[in-house]
């Protein structure tokens, strides 16, 4: 028997692929690569190249595997271009997620790992969000990760799918330094290739209501977050019980001044950050507790700030030298 992982050639679902060979699950991955790297699936893993928009080709990749359970990754993961994108946006995360699950119900897979995001929790006004904080997302893409949970809950109590839903913040780091983040809107890839340019980074407001002026958010190391998905995945698998939904959370927040103070120490490169104008709707705090998921999915926090961007550099100071 085998998990079938969607989205599994990307930054993150590479990861949760390398989490489940080094626990002994046999993998197979979905991936239509238009995000995702060929390159990122190792030879552990069985690879099929399609979308979860094919149902029939889902459920053939279901039955061909034997596949039990599935972690599901796939999606379009740009919030700030998903205002721009709604249609498309929703077409891959919500149709694209109701196919899935009816390729999963057609062939008997009743065992579900959801990637969601914090983005369903749009400008949380708590200092620390918990699994019961009111979900008001704000962007299609966050919207569509809340209409995806709400999907996959109705169809549970229909046919009796056992499922868990995992929201996170910023993922960041590399457990390998052939896998590393290439999305251009995330802020350690925006960061690196703008100092291997030779230009210097910069931060978006320093004048908000935190410790240093700067906006502080949650960031998690990549590997830590796989290796929960995984722990998901055997509970699961185990008939064990699962809350609906865990926020993978720090507890504690890392300002943007911060990330790029590690960023000078890590890489030797010195620099000053130039100060740009707020984004509009950048809240000042968002940070997650993830107390539950340490009680039920071994969570922790297991690198530090300097690790993470430590990992990360290396990561991708070996592609731009190979490249």
């Amino acid at each position: 028997m085998s998990w079938l992982v969607t989205g599994g050639a990307g930054y993150i679902g590479s990861h949760v692929v390398r989490a489940f060979v080094e626990q002994g699950l046999e993998v197979v991955v979905l991936d239509d690569l238009s995000s995702g790297h060929r390159a990122f699936v190792g030879d552990d893993a069985a690879f099929v190249e399609g979308s979860i928009l094919d149902t029939d080709l889902v459920a053939r990749t279901l039955r061909e595997h034997a596949v039990e359970g599935v972690v599901h990754l796939a999606g379009f993961k740009y919030a700030g271009v998903s205002v721009e994108r709604p249609l498309h946006t929703y077409e891959q995360n919500v149709t694209g997620t109701a196919h899935l699950l009816a390729a999963m119900a057609e062939t008997g897979v009743d065992a579900l790992v959801f990637s969601s995001s914090a983005a369903t929790f749009g400008t949380p006004d708590v200092d620390l969000v918990t699994e019961e904080t009111p979900t008001r997302p704000e962007s299609p893409y966050g919207e569509s990760k809340l209409v995806g949970e709400w999907l996959i809950r109705d169809h549970a109590v229909a046919t009796g799918l056992r499922h868990t839903s995992l929201r996170y913040f910023n993922v960041v780091g590399s457990g390998s330094d052939d896998l590393y983040d290439t999305s251009p809107h995330n802020l350690f890839p925006i960061v690196f290739d703008l100092l291997l340019a030779g230009r210097t980074p910069r931060i978006n407001g320093d004048d908000y209501d935190t410790p240093d002026g700067t906006c502080v958010r949650d960031y998690v190391h990549v590997a830590d977050l796989a290796h929960s998905h995984a722990v998901a995945a055997r509970r699961l698998a185990a008939g064990e019980e699962l809350q609906p939904v865990y926020n993978l959370g720090s507890g504690e927040g890392v300002s943007v001044a911060q990330i790029m103070d590690a960023v000078r120490r890590v890489t030797g490169i010195d620099f000053t950050p130039e100060i740009a104008p707020r984004r509009p709707g950048d809240p000042a705090r968002i940070v997650a507790t993830g107390e539950a998921a340490a009680r039920d999915l071994d969570w922790r926090m297991r690198h530090t700030l300097d690790d993470m961007v430590a990992s990360a550099w290396r990561a991708r100071s070996s592609a731009a030298q190979a490249g």
